[in-house]
């Protein structure tokens, strides 16, 4: 009952303020930064292979853990994703409570976006907007990876980005994943006033900064990675399941 009274009026039966919402945003923080760090970290993976399919190849089985297990276990990654996948959702479901909520609301916020011409109001649209497009994009290639980690590697992406029009996806998870993540954690530096020290105004304008500068590294380094799978995928004729031969092995292996 003290649950139903604090859901209705914000107030516990002690009188007190609500703690719910306040630790709901500390969750959507804590998983929103996961997830950023995540997708910085999984950027600098995938753009490898600008170092050479033969070092995309390494780094892709020693993900598989192949430094232990001869050959590798695919499966690993699947159970990687899975815990990727379960933050996502988590984040997902806290994120949901600051969507507009009706045609009324998304409209009074966008006037007031457009009244007010401040950078980080306008951030934030951008932010609801992009991970209402990520709850459906970003799970079709979570599903992908989980149930194919095996098909990970130069030859495999560049099939799967190339053969099967994935570069559609990718494009528009480039664009959303990469700013949403940027913007999402100068967002929560300023929220939490991580990094404020004696001033603050100054603190915000350097952080705008370093948010502007991931956003550019990111895409820009996302789009040439893009283009080289791309580029991988035209000049091969890659079979479906065809797994790329480092240059020290002596024959390609299909599944």
């Amino acid at each position: 009952m003290e649950k139903v009274i604090e859901a209705y009026t914000g107030v516990t039966t002690q009188g007190k303020k609500s703690r719910t919402p306040a630790k709901m945003d500390v969750w959507l923080t804590a998983t929103g930064v996961v997830l950023a760090l995540f997708m910085m970290g999984h950027m600098l993976f995938v753009s490898t292979i600008l170092l050479g399919k033969d070092v995309m190849h390494a780094v892709t089985k020693a993900f598989e853990l192949d430094f232990i297990f001869e050959g590798g276990i695919p499966a690993v990654v699947s159970f990687f994703v899975l815990a990727i996948t379960i933050v996502f959702i988590i984040h997902a479901i806290l994120g949901l409570r600051k969507f507009p909520t009706s045609y009324k609301t998304y409209i009074k916020i966008k006037e007031h976006a457009k009244m007010m011409k401040h950078n980080d109001t306008s951030m934030w649209m951008f932010q609801w907007i992009s991970g209402l497009i990520m709850m459906f994009a970003a799970m079709i290639h979570l599903f992908i990876m989980f149930t194919q980690p095996q098909n990970i590697g130069p030859f495999g992406s560049a099939y799967r980005v190339v053969e099967d029009h994935m570069w559609l996806l990718y494009v528009v998870l480039l664009i959303c994943v990469e700013i949403h993540g940027s913007v999402g954690l100068y967002r929560a530096a300023m929220k939490w006033g991580w990094f404020d020290g004696e001033n603050p105004k100054a603190t915000r304008a350097k952080m705008l900064k370093v948010k502007k500068l991931l956003s550019v590294v990111f895409l820009t380094l996302g789009v040439v990675t893009l283009l080289a799978y791309i580029k991988i995928g035209l000049e091969n004729d890659i079979a479906p399941g065809q797994k790329y031969q480092p240059t020290n092995s002596s024959k390609i292996i299909n599944n």
